[in-house]
């Protein structure tokens, strides 16, 4: 039924997970030592030259593009395996909670649940492959919800054939083997998230645009897309500070929100639109559910804008951290500053690179 299950191939040591995003790809190689995740390499490269575009601004390649430019950054990495997983972007995805009649019988359950995703899925089931997760029931104050008794929430899941289609052509065209596709929440999740129970709130900031996620006892709760994303702040900086579009994509990270930045203002004002509108999703999402998130996690390019976290404090009021999948790897203490400051970038491949040693 799934197509989130894994497949058998030929067990090696080493495992690699491979981000492909809008406008760059990463590739993370673990592998395990001593029940230790080991970091053996990473890299990242931009897919703006290849489209004819400038660097950190989001592109649309056709799989052989894509497939070619992953060959140069697996040759550029020293990456030594096939052996990965792929993520799946989310914007190519659905997700949706939906609650649901509670039966005891597992099939009449399955039942309710395939009727009901065809309400949510815009184009017809035969086009897209559909997974979903039954959300273990929560308890109050010792005693389960009376007006949730008789009912279950269902995580609905689904990607279009043609996007996996393309995904797959990718594998093939670089020579890997892909043994689970995920869409990239999920891996974030697994990179970045420790807390257990009570709700935390994911500002992914990508290129093209800002995903929110709110993460609940490790279930996607809410998800929410806003069409703004980091190539905007690159913009933003380019036209302030009257530089080529490569040279504000590094400013962003060298100079970002720092108050004697000249961009800072123009930087300050696209931040703010996407963190009120992540904090409507949030407030309303705390209102339905009378429960608070307890913290923000920050990834994604835009994630490594030099004092975003600390700008960000100021609109949330609540604990905002950057995030650093690789705290979940082992690696020489001299790379730690440099795997810190880029890791908002990597959480997404990090997160399959640890899905594919647990496979493992």
């Amino acid at each position: 039924m799934s197509f989130f299950d894994s497949l058998f191939t030929k067990k090696e040591g080493s495992v690699l997970g491979v981000d492909i995003g809008s406008s760059s790809l990463k590739v993370v190689q673990l592998r395990r030592e001593k029940g230790q995740a080991v970091l053996e390499t990473y890299g990242e490269l931009a897919l703006g030259p290849y489209a004819g575009v400038q660097v950190g601004q989001a592109t649309n390649l056709s799989a052989e593009q894509i497939a070619e430019t992953l060959k140069d950054l697996l040759r550029e990495a020293k990456v030594t395996t096939t052996n990965c997983g792929v993520s799946i972007p989310f914007a190519r995805s659905l997700l949706s909670l939906v609650r649901l009649p509670y039966r005891k019988s597992q099939q009449e359950q399955q039942t309710i649940i395939e009727l009901e995703a065809r309400k949510y899925i815009p184009v017809p089931v035969s086009e897209v492959q559909l997974d979903w997760f039954v959300v273990p029931k929560m308890e109050l104050g010792g005693r389960e919800d009376e007006r949730e008794k008789d009912t279950v929430e269902v995580l609905i899941v689904a990607v279009h054939n043609d996007e996996l289609a393309l995904l797959q052509s990718v594998m093939a065209g670089a020579s890997l083997a892909a043994t689970f596709y995920e869409i990239e929440i999920f891996s974030t999740i697994r990179a970045v998230v420790d807390e257990p129970v009570k709700p935390v709130m994911i500002l992914d900031l990508g290129a093209a645009s800002t995903k929110v996620y709110i993460v609940e006892h490790g279930v996607v709760a809410l998800s929410h897309s806003i069409g703004t994303g980091s190539q905007d702040i690159t913009r933003a900086i380019a036209v302030s500070s009257d530089v080529s579009l490569a040279r504000a994509e590094a400013l962003k990270k060298e100079r970002g929100l720092l108050r004697d930045s000249v961009s800072s203002k123009n930087s300050e004002v696209i931040f703010s639109n996407i963190f009120s509108e992540a904090r409507r999703a949030m407030v309303q999402y705390e209102t339905l559910h009378k429960r608070a998130v307890s913290s923000i996690m920050l990834t994604g390019g835009g994630g490594v804008t030099k004092e975003l976290s600390a700008y960000a404090k100021q609109t949330f009021s609540i604990d905002v951290r950057v995030a650093n999948p690789f705290a979940k790897t082992a690696a020489p203490a001299f790379m730690r500053p440099v795997l810190e400051e880029i890791g908002p970038e990597f959480a997404v491949a990090v997160g399959l690179a640890l899905r594919k040693l647990e496979e493992e």
